[in-house]
């Protein structure tokens, strides 16, 4: 991109109160930005309100030129061994065709990540899904967004996600765990510039993902992780995908804005169902009631799917003594799969206080079981 063109991209996209909506107006009505600005205020007046064009007219000076230095050095600088950056705009070939197709795309897409996946001829699959979910998720949360996301990568989906804590993070740690393959292994859509990471715990995981897949951020660099930006970006997690998988959410959660927008988009829906008990479930529950598709295992949403070149997944065999350790543990058979405090487990087990909580270390040390918060404890399940 030469620097009169990408100044001119940064002045259509960083124009306060533009918008994305009135930059596709311009485009469509002008052709690239640079013939945009090739006209004035009285000619943008088919496309934009009167604020709107005298906003476009004031952005330009030292404020934009600083901006247009910047993204060039950002641009020409790589974070490591083969991996790259690029600006990926609407007049790309390589924009994202599912995204394209969506009533609201990024006018431009800031990419970070392997060259194979920069240079190639789709940024993102068509073979791709979305797994999202509670920022707070409880451990066996964790372990099937881990779990799906390493089983829907390995059959030969592309998994994209938001990089936030909990759900997000496990996703995208799955989708590395398996084999690399062709294409980005995942995906993962920020709200902040991706000069950043947010949040910080997660630069080591934003290294790996660019390394083995891609970056991508519609916001300029220096965005800082403002409320706002994160619903916002949500409609590129759905927009990317086939469909979207909610792991786990509580009823008002920005995974279950993800997943209205991925059926407003015409996407699938998925949601893996969980205890009556516990919070995090209730909005896969909402979303089950509402159409979505009840998950238990990643051959669920392959067979919903039936995209050409994906491998069908096995049944997982049962490991080693495991599937019997709630049969024949008794302190596993008393919990079963819902929280339980240790006051009603002494009451089924009949075991002393004492006795019970070694036990319950012990099935904890081994991954069995899960301390959570307020004193109580759950069993967790393999996937």
């Amino acid at each position: 991109m030469q620097p009169g063109e990408l100044a001119a991209w940064l002045r259509l996209t960083t124009a306060k109160g533009l918008g994305a909506a009135a930059a596709r107006r311009l485009l469509g009505h002008f052709g690239l930005p640079e013939a945009v600005f090739a006209h004035g205020v009285p000619d943008w007046g088919n496309c934009l309100n009167g604020a709107q064009a005298s906003s476009l007219a004031r952005h330009h000076g030292p404020e934009l030129d600083a901006l247009v230095q910047r993204t060039r050095q950002w641009l020409e600088t790589s974070p490591g061994p083969g991996i790259a950056r690029a600006l990926v705009t609407l007049a790309d070939g390589n924009y994202p065709h599912a995204l394209l197709c969506t009533e609201d795309p990024p006018v431009l897409l800031y990419a970070e990540g392997s060259e194979a996946c920069l240079h190639a001829d789709a940024l993102v699959p068509a073979a791709s899904l979305a797994i999202v979910g509670s920022r707070s998720p409880s451990a066996q949360g964790v372990q099937n967004a881990r779990a799906f996301g390493r089983a829907l990568r390995e059959a030969g989906l592309c998994i994209v996600s938001g990089l936030a804590r909990g759900v997000d993070g496990a996703a995208h740690e799955g989708a590395l765990a398996a084999a690399p393959g062709t294409g980005p292994d995942t995906v993962a859509v920020v709200g902040t510039g991706l000069d950043q990471v947010y949040p910080r715990a997660h630069q080591a995981l934003a290294r790996r993902i660019a390394e083995r897949g891609l970056l991508l951020s519609e916001y300029p660099l220096g965005t800082p992780p403002l409320p706002a930006n994160f619903p916002r970006r949500n409609r590129i997690l759905s927009g990317l995908t086939r469909g979207t998988l909610v792991v786990e959410a509580a009823l008002a959660s920005g995974s279950l804005v993800t997943a209205r927008l991925a059926s407003e988009q015409g996407r699938e829906v998925f949601a893996i169902p969980g205890s009556i008990h516990a919070p995090q479930s209730r909005g896969c529950h909402a979303l089950i009631r509402q159409g979505a598709k009840l998950v238990e295992t990643a051959q669920d949403i392959l067979e919903e799917l039936a995209l050409p070149g994906l491998r069908a997944q096995a049944q997982p065999a049962p490991e080693a003594g495991a599937g019997a350790p709630e049969a024949q543990d008794p302190v596993l058979r008393a919990l079963g799969f819902d929280p339980l405090g240790i006051d009603a487990l002494m009451a089924r087990t009949g075991m002393d206080a004492a006795s019970l909580q070694l036990r319950l270390l012990e099935l904890e040390l081994a991954g069995n079981v899960a301390r959570l918060p307020g004193g109580l404890f759950q069993q967790t399940a393999s996937t």
